[in-house]
């Protein structure tokens, strides 16, 4: 008879659902500032509020051996964090040994530098944030980001064998005319889309109210010209995909306003300061880093039931005028995409 592996059960929350995805934000920081993400002027952490490279690879060594199979480490900004690739090595150690895949979110300014050592270190597919093919508008989105020298990691993701996902978050009256010749854009690129609703995450100087775009209504038009099959594939996140007539990629949808998605959630994240968030749409959340530097990994352990345990039902993201302006005051690039 096989042995029964007792981590491959250790890792359910109190609503039964199996966790066994954890999203690594490895730094607060990035050399963007997206109107949907940031304000134009943060105030980022302290060095010594931060984890190590060291304590996070000892975090994710815990949550691989408790049961998790998906990594991906976000940020902010993650090829900003110095040496970043000797923690993408060592954690892509465990990949065939418990860990299955090892994925990374980026905005694609520094891919171009780090692509092939993203490959060699165990990473096959990665997500690159992407909503503007055109150049003054990237710009204005981003608040002065270069998109040539997005295109040109995108460029050199694809040469060292990574598979590419662009990741669009549709604004209205920003970028919802580029939608549909984004989709085609990507089909003839080879890379898959995932369109995304924006979501209240932080004061970022502006209203999102503004430019929210229902995907619902993205989806429809984008039926009018090429008819969307919903597909029973899954990339271990939130996003429902489809088949797109005429064109041989796959649309993933992501919304968190219009349709929720929350009962199969299988996800935690952990900021670089070693805060666990059970939900992305709560500041409910365990502190895994004082435990950790005063009692080491077995002072960690009883915090991921804890954390288990304290997963919420379902997030409580709102927009419109009665909504508060933030669902959560902390920015998306402290918990990680």
């Amino acid at each position: 008879m096989a042995m029964v592996d007792p981590a491959a059960t250790s890792m359910t929350d109190g609503l039964g659902r199996r966790i066994d995805y954890l999203r690594i934000s490895v730094t607060d920081r990035c050399d963007l500032r997206c109107r949907y993400c940031m304000a134009e002027r943060m105030q980022f952490l302290p060095k010594n509020q931060v984890l190590t490279l060291e304590e996070i690879a000892l975090l994710a060594d815990l949550f691989i051996a408790r049961g998790v199979r998906r990594i991906r480490l976000t940020g902010g900004e993650p090829l900003v964090r110095r040496d970043i690739i000797d923690l993408i090595r060592r954690i892509g150690r465990h990949l065939d040994a418990g860990l299955q895949e090892l994925t990374l979110t980026t905005n694609g300014t520094r891919l171009a530098d780090h692509a092939e050592a993203l490959h060699d270190a165990g990473v096959r597919r990665i997500n690159v944030s992407l909503d503007s093919l055109q150049a003054d508008r990237f710009a204005h989105i981003t608040r002065g980001g270069d998109l040539t020298a997005v295109l040109r990691g995108v460029d050199a993701a694809r040469a060292a064998g990574l598979a590419v996902k662009i990741n669009m978050v549709a604004l209205k009256d920003i970028n919802a005319d580029e939608i549909l010749p984004m989709l085609r854009w990507c089909d003839s690129q080879g890379f898959d889309l995932t369109l995304i609703e924006t979501m209240p995450l932080g004061e970022t100087g502006e209203d999102r109210t503004d430019h929210y775009l229902p995907l619902s209504y993205v989806a429809q038009e984008i039926d009018a010209h090429h008819a969307l099959t919903p597909i029973a594939a899954r990339t271990g996140g939130p996003a429902r995909y489809h088949d797109v007539e005429g064109l041989g990629i796959r649309l993933g949808l992501i919304t968190p306003l219009t349709r929720n998605f929350c009962a199969d959630c299988n996800r935690m994240r952990m900021t670089c300061e070693g805060k666990i968030y059970m939900c992305l749409g709560h500041d409910d959340h365990v502190d895994f880093k004082a435990a950790l530097r005063s009692g080491g990994l077995a002072a960690v352990e009883p915090l991921v039931d804890r954390a288990l345990q304290r997963k919420p039902a379902a997030h409580d993201f709102r927009i419109g005028a009665s909504a508060p302006t933030a669902a959560v005051q902390r920015h998306m690039s402290v918990t990680g995409g």
